[in-house]
């Protein structure tokens, strides 16, 4: 079975994880600069079968586009017209960073850890891509 990979698209960077090829476990994969995540895609794609972009839609508290999903739509656009021989899904996002701030914690990961922003945004794409999977089964 092809993977998943799930991105969580922000104004600097990109959190990225993925499934393992059974599709059971979401695993944290790396940040990638919005310039280079395309690249990244591509060298991935080369190595790795995937059929699925789960992509993080940020919302609001009630629901509503935030300044954040003109910007995420923007990158669903272009990775629908670079990659078009796979499938793209949303997913809702909300709560994610807080959660994820959380979970760095309960995992004992050291203050210096946890500032870099780049770990809270692999985090927050793996649990996205989680709780994709749990809703899914």
């Amino acid at each position: 079975m092809a993977r998943i990979l799930c991105f969580d698209y922000g104004a600097k960077r990109v959190g990225v994880a993925v499934t393992d090829e059974q599709r059971i476990i979401s695993t944290p994969l790396l940040t990638c600069e919005n310039q280079k995540i395309f690249n990244f895609i591509k060298s991935y794609l080369n190595e790795n079968e995937v059929d699925l972009f789960l992509v993080g839609m940020p919302l609001d508290l009630r629901g509503e586009p935030t300044d954040s999903t003109v910007m995420t739509k923007e990158f669903i656009a272009k990775l629908a017209v670079q990659f078009s021989s796979v499938k793209i899904e949303t997913y809702d996002e909300r709560y994610t960073s807080k959660i994820a701030k959380d979970s760095l914690i309960f995992l004992g990961k050291n203050k210096k850890y946890r500032r870099k922003k780049s770990n809270i945004d692999k985090v927050s794409a793996s649990l996205i891509l989680q709780s994709y999977l749990i809703r899914k089964s």
